[in-house]
């Protein structure tokens, strides 16, 4: 099983995060993401009968996708290399990774009719679909992905996303068909052009 950035931070991060290819990513930009998800994480942790006021917490793309580079990339799943989201408006969002198929290939026996088992080396994979965040529960509902440049269907998608984030608590990993509980609390996630805003 491979290492995992702290739960609740990476699941907030992969929820929302977000590129353009010409952006032009600083440390000072993972900085202020690492803050922000620090509160996120803190007002997930903290006491539910303190009854806090709502916290709201806007996330840039060019945060989030500093932080991806600059921070948690060493701690991303083993074959899964500069991973960039863009969000858009209405939870639109877009995401784009390498990743290394030998690692998901050998992760399990392949039958002839597996279309992984022919697949080798590392290759850009895309998917796009909408993101629905509300009342504590979230749903992705996938419209399109490729691999290679070649469209794929979502049972693909979905064995890629299962082997990225299996850990040792979930080794089924994320299901794209199944709503999940957002981190930290979170009630709601909005967003906009370049910017998405968490509301715990």
């Amino acid at each position: 099983m491979h290492r995992a950035v702290p739960a609740a931070a990476l699941a907030v991060v992969m929820t929302v995060a977000a590129l353009s290819a010409s952006q032009a990513l600083t440390e000072r930009d993972a900085s202020n993401m690492q803050q922000k998800l620090q509160a996120i994480v803190d007002r997930g942790d903290a006491d539910p009968a303190s009854r806090l006021p709502p916290l709201t917490t806007s996330l840039s793309e060019r945060e989030v996708n500093a932080y991806l580079r600059f921070v948690a990339a060493p701690d991303l799943p083993v074959g899964l290399v500069d991973p960039t989201i863009t969000i858009a408006d209405r939870g639109r969002v877009s995401a784009r990774a390498q990743i290394d198929l030998d690692a998901v290939r050998k992760s399990k026996p392949r039958g002839t009719l597996d279309p992984l088992a022919y697949v080798s080396g590392v290759v850009e994979v895309t998917v796009a679909g909408a993101l629905e965040a509300s009342g504590g529960r979230g749903k992705f509902d996938l419209e399109a992905a490729t691999l290679g440049g070649m469209p794929v269907p979502e049972t693909l998608v979905q064995e890629l996303v299962t082997y990225f984030t299996r850990t040792t608590e979930n080794p089924a990993g994320v299901s794209l068909a199944r709503p999940f509980e957002l981190p930290a609390r979170i009630q709601q996630v909005r967003t906009r052009a370049g910017q998405a805003t968490i509301v715990q």
